[in-house]
Protein backbone atom coordinates (compact mmCIF):
# COMPACT_ATOMS: atom_id res chain seq x y z
CA UNK A 1 0.00 0.00 0.00
CA UNK A 2 1.09 3.31 -1.05
CA UNK A 3 0.33 6.52 1.68
CA UNK A 4 0.40 9.93 -0.20
CA UNK A 5 1.46 12.51 2.81
CA UNK A 6 0.92 16.14 2.04
CA UNK A 7 3.02 18.23 4.95
CA UNK A 8 4.77 21.09 5.06
CA UNK A 9 8.67 21.81 3.97
CA UNK A 10 8.67 23.57 7.87
CA UNK A 11 8.92 21.77 10.80
CA UNK A 12 6.40 24.08 12.28
CA UNK A 13 6.62 25.85 15.83
CA UNK A 14 5.48 23.38 18.13
CA UNK A 15 7.53 19.79 18.17
CA UNK A 16 4.59 17.33 18.37
CA UNK A 17 3.95 18.10 14.67
CA UNK A 18 7.67 16.61 14.11
CA UNK A 19 6.99 13.40 16.68
CA UNK A 20 4.04 12.90 14.37
CA UNK A 21 6.00 13.14 11.59
CA UNK A 22 8.41 10.66 12.72
CA UNK A 23 5.52 8.36 14.14
CA UNK A 24 4.07 8.84 10.42
CA UNK A 25 7.12 7.26 9.71
CA UNK A 26 7.70 4.53 11.52
CA UNK A 27 4.16 3.28 10.71
CA UNK A 28 4.43 3.10 7.18
CA UNK A 29 7.36 1.48 7.59
CA UNK A 30 6.30 -0.74 10.13
CA UNK A 31 2.92 -2.17 8.22
CA UNK A 32 5.26 -2.66 5.07
CA UNK A 33 3.92 0.72 3.33
CA UNK A 34 5.53 3.11 1.01
CA UNK A 35 5.97 6.57 1.29
CA UNK A 36 4.87 8.57 -1.92
CA UNK A 37 5.62 12.42 -0.77
CA UNK A 38 6.92 15.41 -2.32
CA UNK A 39 10.84 14.82 -2.40
CA UNK A 40 12.57 17.59 -0.25
CA UNK A 41 14.81 16.63 2.43
CA UNK A 42 13.43 20.10 3.75
CA UNK A 43 10.84 20.60 7.40
CA UNK A 44 8.12 17.67 7.93
CA UNK A 45 8.77 16.83 4.55
CA UNK A 46 12.07 15.86 5.53
CA UNK A 47 11.57 14.17 9.06
CA UNK A 48 8.94 11.94 7.44
CA UNK A 49 10.91 10.56 4.11
CA UNK A 50 14.14 9.84 6.96
CA UNK A 51 11.87 7.90 9.58
CA UNK A 52 10.95 5.81 6.60
CA UNK A 53 14.21 5.42 5.18
CA UNK A 54 15.85 4.74 8.92
CA UNK A 55 13.22 1.73 9.47
CA UNK A 56 14.36 0.66 5.86
CA UNK A 57 10.67 1.73 4.05
CA UNK A 58 10.84 2.79 0.76
CA UNK A 59 10.27 6.22 0.14
CA UNK A 60 9.16 8.07 -3.80
CA UNK A 61 9.70 11.99 -3.69
CA UNK A 62 7.79 13.49 -6.58
CA UNK A 63 9.27 16.85 -7.54
CA UNK A 64 9.03 19.67 -9.70
CA UNK A 65 12.32 20.64 -11.61
CA UNK A 66 11.67 24.03 -10.42
CA UNK A 67 11.73 23.10 -6.69
CA UNK A 68 14.78 20.92 -6.68
CA UNK A 69 17.09 23.81 -6.05
CA UNK A 70 14.23 25.66 -3.39
CA UNK A 71 13.31 22.64 -1.98
CA UNK A 72 16.78 20.94 -1.93
CA UNK A 73 15.95 17.55 -2.97
CA UNK A 74 16.27 14.65 -0.45
CA UNK A 75 18.93 12.77 -2.27
CA UNK A 76 18.85 9.53 -0.57
CA UNK A 77 14.67 8.23 -1.58
CA UNK A 78 14.49 4.55 -3.17
CA UNK A 79 13.23 6.68 -6.23
CA UNK A 80 13.05 10.28 -6.96
CA UNK A 81 10.65 11.47 -10.24
CA UNK A 82 10.74 14.71 -11.18
CA UNK A 83 7.73 16.38 -13.12
CA UNK A 84 7.08 19.97 -14.96
CA UNK A 85 4.70 21.37 -12.36
CA UNK A 86 3.04 21.67 -8.87
CA UNK A 87 -0.43 20.55 -10.57
CA UNK A 88 1.37 17.63 -11.97
CA UNK A 89 3.26 16.66 -8.21
CA UNK A 90 -0.12 16.43 -7.04
CA UNK A 91 -2.04 14.31 -9.74
CA UNK A 92 0.98 11.68 -9.38
CA UNK A 93 1.00 11.86 -5.74
CA UNK A 94 -2.55 11.16 -5.84
CA UNK A 95 -2.10 8.32 -8.68
CA UNK A 96 0.20 6.62 -7.23
CA UNK A 97 -1.17 6.52 -4.00
CA UNK A 98 -3.79 4.37 -1.79
CA UNK A 99 -4.65 6.62 0.56
CA UNK A 100 -3.91 10.52 1.46
CA UNK A 101 -2.50 12.03 4.10
CA UNK A 102 -2.19 15.42 5.41
CA UNK A 103 0.51 16.34 8.02
CA UNK A 104 0.09 20.09 9.79
CA UNK A 105 1.30 22.59 6.99
CA UNK A 106 0.46 25.31 5.17
CA UNK A 107 -1.86 26.48 2.48
CA UNK A 108 0.30 23.90 -0.22
CA UNK A 109 -0.71 21.47 2.10
CA UNK A 110 -4.41 22.40 2.40
CA UNK A 111 -4.96 22.80 -1.16
CA UNK A 112 -3.14 19.46 -1.64
CA UNK A 113 -5.16 17.36 0.68
CA UNK A 114 -8.59 19.59 -0.21
CA UNK A 115 -8.13 18.12 -3.72
CA UNK A 116 -7.69 14.89 -3.30
CA UNK A 117 -10.78 14.89 -1.00
CA UNK A 118 -12.45 16.62 -3.37
CA UNK A 119 -11.52 14.31 -5.95
CA UNK A 120 -13.01 11.00 -3.79
CA UNK A 121 -16.25 12.92 -3.46
CA UNK A 122 -16.82 12.61 -7.41
CA UNK A 123 -15.46 9.41 -8.20
CA UNK A 124 -11.54 10.44 -9.48
CA UNK A 125 -9.70 9.76 -6.11
CA UNK A 126 -10.59 6.49 -4.77
CA UNK A 127 -8.35 6.95 -1.95
CA UNK A 128 -9.66 7.47 1.24
CA UNK A 129 -7.99 11.17 2.97
CA UNK A 130 -7.05 11.47 6.55
CA UNK A 131 -6.05 14.97 8.05
CA UNK A 132 -3.13 14.16 10.92
CA UNK A 133 -4.94 16.33 13.50
CA UNK A 134 -1.90 16.65 15.77
CA UNK A 135 -3.03 18.96 18.83
CA UNK A 136 -5.90 19.59 16.80
CA UNK A 137 -4.25 21.75 14.24
CA UNK A 138 -7.33 21.27 11.71
CA UNK A 139 -9.99 20.89 14.24
CA UNK A 140 -11.08 24.62 12.51
CA UNK A 141 -11.25 22.94 8.98
CA UNK A 142 -12.71 19.73 10.66
CA UNK A 143 -15.63 22.48 11.95
CA UNK A 144 -16.06 24.15 9.02
CA UNK A 145 -16.67 20.51 7.14
CA UNK A 146 -19.18 19.72 9.76
CA UNK A 147 -21.05 23.34 9.04
CA UNK A 148 -21.12 22.72 5.16
CA UNK A 149 -22.82 19.00 6.14
CA UNK A 150 -25.20 21.09 8.20
CA UNK A 151 -25.67 23.92 5.81
CA UNK A 152 -26.54 21.55 3.14
CA UNK A 153 -23.63 21.81 1.01
CA UNK A 154 -21.73 19.14 1.68
CA UNK A 155 -23.57 15.57 2.00
CA UNK A 156 -23.45 12.90 5.49
CA UNK A 157 -21.96 10.51 3.00
CA UNK A 158 -19.48 12.71 0.96
CA UNK A 159 -18.39 14.05 5.02
CA UNK A 160 -17.24 10.29 5.96
CA UNK A 161 -15.23 9.94 2.78
CA UNK A 162 -12.63 11.91 5.24
CA UNK A 163 -10.88 11.40 8.54
CA UNK A 164 -9.69 13.77 11.02
CA UNK A 165 -7.73 12.15 13.80
CA UNK A 166 -4.42 12.09 15.34
CA UNK A 167 -4.88 8.31 16.51
CA UNK A 168 -2.66 6.43 14.18
CA UNK A 169 -4.73 3.25 15.30
CA UNK A 170 -7.84 5.13 14.13
CA UNK A 171 -6.24 5.94 10.93
CA UNK A 172 -5.54 2.25 10.26
CA UNK A 173 -8.91 1.35 11.16
CA UNK A 174 -10.78 4.04 8.75
CA UNK A 175 -7.95 2.81 5.93
CA UNK A 176 -9.16 -0.90 6.50
CA UNK A 177 -12.83 0.02 6.97
CA UNK A 178 -13.01 2.21 3.52
CA UNK A 179 -11.62 -0.38 1.36
CA UNK A 180 -14.19 -3.44 2.51
CA UNK A 181 -16.74 -0.95 1.42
Amino acid sequence: MRIAVFCGAHNGSDPAYQAAAKNLGHWIAENNYELVYGGSKLGLMGVVADSVLNEGGTVIGIMPEFLHDLERVHTHLTKMITVADLDERKKAMIQYADVCIALPGGVGTLEEISEAYSWARVGQNNSPCILFNVKNYYQLLQEFFDQMVEQDFLSKEDRQLVLFSESLSEMDTFIHDYYKK
